[in-house]
């Protein structure tokens, strides 16, 4: 990650009122350690959970946005030095991509393993937005620890229902930077939530994703969970066959972020030298090619 600088995310708090009668109200707090605080604030009628079967706990979800400096010690002086320039790059160009964004959200689309949630922390951070991991709201929702919970104890249909509800709340709001999960691409439904702001297919090759997850474990992968093999082997084929399930679907996002491009443009000779802050410039730098060309974001389905 960068050089000077260790990331650690506090951009929201969902807040799931107590029974209060009949008519109980809640709303959705952001807050910035690096900045003014913020409140916006919903009718709970308007945001309350579709689902019949899910009884929200009264649960709250913080996640720190702010970057505080890490031991000099940890970096060599002229890595710090590369990674502070592309740190002033990401703030600039996210200074000009502002505007032209007019406050629509950008949604991370691509599979597990690509980054969604580092890349599109750093870009809440440049940019000022608030910062949503869908993943993570559809655990607190349900109650669960962990997607692999809800899909051992529920089902993938149940997962992906509430996922879908998920990102319709998140389709009213503005000004967010949103981490999706691998598979809310195959869902049309979902695409129709997203089209109100901007998608990013964040697209890396497949050997890096298995190395990648590989080096982390798959337990908490559930859909690798079940396969045979070492740890790289079983990634490396369930994300192949997934890649095929879904690549077409990855493909209608408004923009994408070739992680092989950026590594032949920096003169990388494996995409895993990339730095996040690199892949962020990049996101932002395509978001503006997109918005320039007259991209428009709409609420249609692929």
């Amino acid at each position: 990650m960068e050089a000077a600088t260790a990331s650690s995310l506090h951009c929201c708090t969902w807040i799931f009122p107590e029974k209060i009668g009949r008519r109980p109200n809640g709303f959705l707090r952001f807050s910035r350690n690096c900045r003014e605080g913020r409140t916006l604030r919903f009718n709970w009628r308007d945001l309350q959970w579709s689902n019949a079967s899910i009884h929200p706990r009264p649960v709250s979800l913080e996640i720190s946005c702010s970057y505080n400096n890490s031991p000099a010690s940890a970096f060599e002086s002229e890595n710090r030095c590369a990674s502070l320039d592309e740190a002033l790059v990401l703030k600039k160009k996210a200074e000009e991509v502002i505007p032209c964004l007019d406050g629509r959200c950008i949604y991370l689309v691509g599979m597990m393993g690509s980054g969604k949630t580092t890349v599109g922390k750093m870009l809440s951070e440049a940019l000022g937005y608030s910062f949503f991991d869908s993943d993570k709201l559809v655990e607190q929702a349900t109650g669960e620890t962990s997607v692999a919970e809800i899909f051992k104890n529920y089902s993938e249909s149940f997962f992906r229902d509430n996922e879908s509800e998920v990102l319709r709340k998140l389709s009213l709001m503005h000004q967010l930077v949103v981490a999706t999960g691998g598979g809310a691409v195959v869902r049309p439904i979902n695409w129709k939530y997203m089209r109100h702001g901007i998608t990013v297919w964040l697209d890396v090759p497949l050997e890096a994703l298995a190395r990648r997850i590989a080096a982390v474990g798959t337990d908490s992968r559930p859909l690798l969970h079940d396969e045979s093999g070492d740890a790289y082997t079983k990634a490396l084929m369930r994300l192949s066959l997934l890649s095929e399930e879904r690549g077409k679907a990855y493909a209608n996002a408004d923009t994408r972020v070739s992680l092989l491009n950026i590594s032949a443009k920096l003169r990388h000779c494996d995409v895993c030298e990339i730095t996040p802050t690199a892949i962020a410039i990049e996101a932002l730098i395509q978001i503006e090619n997109f918005l320039s060309n007259d991209g428009v974001a709409t609420a249609t389905s692929p």
